[in-house]
């Protein structure tokens, strides 16, 4: 029998579901035996099978659900964290603004934005969920994503300003975006036989555009000039056709 995070009384018939839905799911997903959850004090115990019959790494993630959905995530949320590359954050916002409630509220408002924007911004220039509980805000998403948006809400509660953090998110992800351009394999054709004969300077056009994605792909995107160079489109990409 291993225990899980206790949850709170107002989350305990989250976790559980109408007539017991989640519960099942969490179980099903996570590959447990049994999950028992008290309805009175929110203790939660799971009973896993034989060695060999679940998978040890969602056996470790499972407690990170069971916390998060304590901590406000709806469950059809946090069962991402039971994937590979999805991982938990919790930022306590006490550690910013200490215990004065007045203070927390603040703070959880300038987090959220009007009608949700700021939070909505951050999970989409992330690609992370963000729920915000109490003094506490949970984070869940994939590695560069989850620190740039943890990175972002701790700014926010230290005072800084909505632009800049948001600008900041948005450099991040035109950076990652480059980053994963650059390590896409761009395969270069050798010859093109009787094919290159029926189209002559085709090999060519091709070779340049080949070269054309590779330096887009290193380009830095903070540079004007090199993102001009890029975007430019050269004036002798053209193929003549001729008839034998």
């Amino acid at each position: 029998m291993q225990g899980m995070p206790r949850v709170p009384q107002d989350r305990i018939a989250v976790l559980i579901g109408s007539k017991g839905v989640t519960r099942k799911s969490l179980q099903k997903a996570a590959g447990c035996k049994s999950m028992f959850i008290n309805s009175e004090t929110g203790d939660v115990d799971v009973r896993w099978g034989e060695p060999g019959t679940y998978d040890p790494v969602r056996a470790l993630k499972l407690p990170e659900v069971i916390k998060a959905i304590g901590r406000g995530m709806a469950p059809s949320k946090a069962i991402k964290l039971l994937e590979d590359d999805w991982f938990f954050r919790l930022v306590d916002l006490k550690e910013f603004v200490g215990k004065r409630s007045n203070q927390q509220r603040r703070v959880r408002a300038r987090i959220i934005g009007s009608q949700g924007k700021i939070r909505k911004l951050i999970e989409n220039l992330t690609g992370s969920e963000i729920t915000i509980y109490g003094s506490t805000v949970v984070v869940v998403g994939e590695e560069d994503g989850l620190e740039s948006a943890v990175d972002a809400i701790e700014r926010l509660a230290s005072g800084s300003e909505h632009g800049p953090v948001i600008k900041g998110l948005e450099k991040s992800r035109k950076r990652q975006k480059m980053q994963s351009r650059s390590l896409e394999y761009i395969e270069e054709k050798g010859e093109f036989s009787e094919f290159d004969v029926l189209v002559p300077g085709l090999s060519d056009v091709a070779a340049k555009r080949a070269s054309r994605r590779l330096k887009a792909a290193q380009v830095d995107p903070n540079d004007e000039e090199q993102v001009a160079a890029v975007m430019e489109m050269a004036e002798d990409e053209s193929v003549t056709w001729g008839e034998e």
